[in-house]
């Protein structure tokens, strides 16, 4: 609003210029930068809403004229309205956002197990929350504190503002209740729309890929075992393309320099 308020100031030295009569290109000039400027800044913004804002400067100019002048420069003079798309939200909050899901998986005793775990969308970073037969309120409940302490321990818990999960009835109403004391608002994903909570649904396929598939489980000990081995391996090793390479709890190396590389004959 400043340099709207410095321009509309060059534009009244402009425009008393134009009473004398010489000043009129320079008038013209100094209102055709900044229309463009509020295009180039504003693309969803239409002629009509740009004229509008120049209305409210106090600068009179026809429609037609600010149609004209974004034609000339090759800038459409009536965009498409976008509307934000669930992406573009999850990209641009993604620091703010936090994802949640239950697992299930089968024992070779035949019994069932549920895994609740988390993600943290920007970094990445998985933490395997519990595991249990009964997922109880009350045990849900539990783990939802203990994840909310252990972000303060980790300095994230500030900036979290958003957590996805679904709607599953394990989650107990009054897990919005301890999420609002942290001021972290519950989104849940739409009725058969696994898309929503996509980072934590393609992070269940890998684990259920590189684990859970791979391991014969024989008991809930041996499974939170191997779940503690995965979590940590999955946050210290692998590469993540979202991430440049790097792991969630590790940064890549230092570029290798010339002479640093040997090959042994063997």
């Amino acid at each position: 609003m400043l340099r709207w308020h410095r321009d509309l100031v060059k534009h009244r030295h402009a425009r008393a210029s134009v009473n004398r009569g010489p000043g009129r290109p320079r008038a013209f000039a100094s209102i055709r930068r900044l229309v463009l400027r509020l295009a180039a800044e504003n693309p969803s913004w239409g002629y009509r809403r740009i004229h509008g804002e120049l209305a409210l400067l106090g600068i009179k100019i026809a429609p037609s004229a600010v149609w004209e002048i974004l034609k000339a420069d090759g800038v459409d003079p009536a965009p498409q309205r976008t509307t934000v798309t669930w992406a573009d939200f999850l990209r641009s909050q993604a620091e703010a956002i936090l994802a949640m899901d239950f697992i299930e998986t089968v024992a070779l005793t035949g019994r069932r197990q549920y895994v609740l775990a988390a993600i943290h969308h920007t970094g990445r970073r998985v933490r395997i929350l519990g595991t249990t037969a009964h997922p109880t309120h009350a045990w849900v409940r539990q783990a939802v504190r203990n994840l909310l302490m252990d972000l303060e321990d980790a300095g994230n818990l500030a900036q979290v503002r958003f957590l996805i999960h679904d709607r599953d009835a394990k989650y107990p109403a009054l897990i919005d209740q301890i999420l609002s004391s942290a001021k972290i608002t519950t989104v849940l994903t739409g009725v058969r729309m696994p898309r929503m909570n996509s980072i934590t649904e393609r992070w269940v396929k890998t684990l259920r890929a590189e684990l859970l598939d791979r391991t014969l489980i024989w008991n809930e000990t041996q499974l939170r075992h191997a779940l503690h081995a995965y979590e940590r391996h999955y946050n210290l090793h692998p590469t993540h393309r979202a991430l440049g390479a790097a792991a969630p709890l590790r940064e890549l190396p230092h570029p290798l320099e010339a002479g640093q590389i040997e090959r042994l004959a063997i």
